[in-house]
């Protein structure tokens, strides 16, 4: 059974950082590209980051410069560096591969 657990997500000010985790449990981790996914109130889910088995890494024009996407596949986990955060950022966090979701982590960014 596979499992996607997320965390890391919380209130920040503007210009703020947060980290977030994603860790993958009952797969070949390293076989996987995994995505990073957000969705604000009221708004259609987006693709913010994606990272390949082999580490390729792609971004939404949105978080570019201010996104990093990383993986550890010791640890089975990717990470989302989110500097220079905006209120626009604000939104549930979602890591993805496949058909496997975790269950979100919500960032909250405001001053």
């Amino acid at each position: 059974q596979v499992q996607v657990v997320e965390s890391g997500g919380g209130f920040v000010q503007p210009g703020g950082s947060l980290k977030l985790s994603c860790t993958f449990s009952g797969l070949l981790f390293n076989l996987y590209a995994i995505k990073w996914y957000r969705q604000a109130p009221g708004k259609l889910r987006e693709l913010v980051a994606h990272i390949t088995n082999t580490g390729y890494t792609n971004y939404a024009n949105s978080v570019k410069g201010r996104f990093t996407i990383s993986r550890d596949d010791s640890e089975s986990t990717v990470y989302l560096q989110m500097n220079a955060l905006k209120p626009e950022d604000t939104g549930i966090y979602y890591c993805n591969t496949n058909e496997y979701w975790g269950q979100g982590t919500q960032v909250t960014v405001s001053s």
